[in-house]
Formats: structure tokens, sequence, C-alpha cells
């Protein structure tokens, strides 16, 4: 069986890959990327943000496995995902760092809808894509989904900030977690939401089943 390697320290995405592999996660591998080079400037627009950075990650990931020098791993996969505010599609909402910049950005997404975008990278030895590093090279895919949230009240608020379903999630919210109760996808698929560009998750499911 092909052995592939997700180099991602999201949870989600860990358990997205070992459902669609079976039991046990049979085929893959996880490792968290220590390093990987700062995301680029908000003068660019979201998508190209999150593809920019996938492609950083992509670079780090090769960089890392190759000092470690696992010659089983056959295929190595990174993605990154972005929130794009309503308002304006350069900037992107991060992960809020406390509970006040939390509150904050759910109080932006409140009763709106926005974007989100995930770019996942597929990186393979001396295969089609752009050249990432030691013979390894990246196919890369970029997608966005457009969610709806309804006006979050007071209590509703304090129940998501309390619960610290915010923690290390792109625009303070988890689809799949306790917001799923305020959220509905309008346009594209929840796997995009979730952490991976939807073409490439398609294309990873055949690799893995």
């Amino acid at each position: 069986m092909t052995v592939i390697l997700l180099a991602s320290a999201s949870e989600r995405r860990r358990a997205i890959m070992t459902e669609v592999s079976g039991v046990g996660g049979h085929g893959l591998q996880f490792r968290t990327i220590k390093k990987h080079e700062p995301e680029p400037s908000s003068s660019l627009e979201v998508n190209l943000q999150v593809e920019a950075s996938c492609m950083h990650k992509a670079r780090s990931a090769v960089s890392e496995h190759v000092s470690i020098e696992d010659p089983g791993v056959e295929i190595i996969v990174v993605s990154d995902t972005l929130v794009e505010d309503p308002d304006d599609c350069r900037v992107a909402l991060g992960k809020p760092i406390d509970k006040i910049s939390a509150a904050s950005t759910l109080i932006r997404l409140s009763g709106r809808r926005h974007k989100v975008w995930s770019s996942t990278a597929i990186i393979t030895r001396n295969g089609p894509g752009v050249e990432v590093g030691s013979g390894w090279h990246a196919r890369i895919w970029t997608d966005s989904s457009i969610v709806e949230f309804d006006e979050i009240d007071v209590d509703a608020m304090d129940d998501l900030i309390g619960s610290e379903s915010w923690v290390g999630k792109a625009g303070g919210y988890d689809l799949a977690g306790k917001a799923g109760s305020f959220t509905r996808i309008v346009e594209g698929v929840d796997v995009t939401v979730l952490g991976f560009s939807s073409r490439a998750f398609s294309e990873i499911k055949k690799l893995l089943i």
C-alpha cells in the first residue's frame, strides 16, 4: 500500500484522513511541520495568500522529511485554510490568540456570509508539478466554500467562547464542532471548510481507498 505522510498539526485534518483510509489509518503517517516560512503579505487576495502559504508548507515538509531520511514515504500532503473577511478579500481572519480576539472575530461573522479557502498540495518524488526540493514535486489545488452564520446572541456567544472551540481554528470557529449549530454551507462542500481543497481531497481519496 502507498504510504502517505500528512504533514500537519491539525487534528481535524488527521481525523478526516484516518476516516477515509479505514480503521487505524492504514497506509498513513502523521507529522507536525516544526518550522515553516512566514505567511505572505495581506496585500495579496486571500485565495493567493492561502496558496502561497501552502507552497511554503510544501517546501518545509520536504526539507524536514529529507532530513529524517524515511524512504518508506511515497507521498506527502500539506494543506492550509484561511477565512476571508466578509468585507475585504485581502484580509484573512486568522486563529484568535485569546478570548477577546475570538469574540471579536465571531461578532464580525455573525449574521453574515464569508468565504473559506483551502489550498492543498500533493507532493511526490519526481512526479508532475512544481519542484519543491530534493526531487520532490507538488501539485496544488485551491478551492473555496461560502459559509453563512446565524446571528449569534449573547448566550450563544458566551457558550462558544467558554467552550474554547475557537482555539487553533481559522476564523475562530469549527464547522464540525459547536459552531455547526449556527452555520451552514451555502456554496461548496464541508471538506474545504474543514481543511482540504475539495479537488485535492478527491485525489487523496483515490490514493487511500
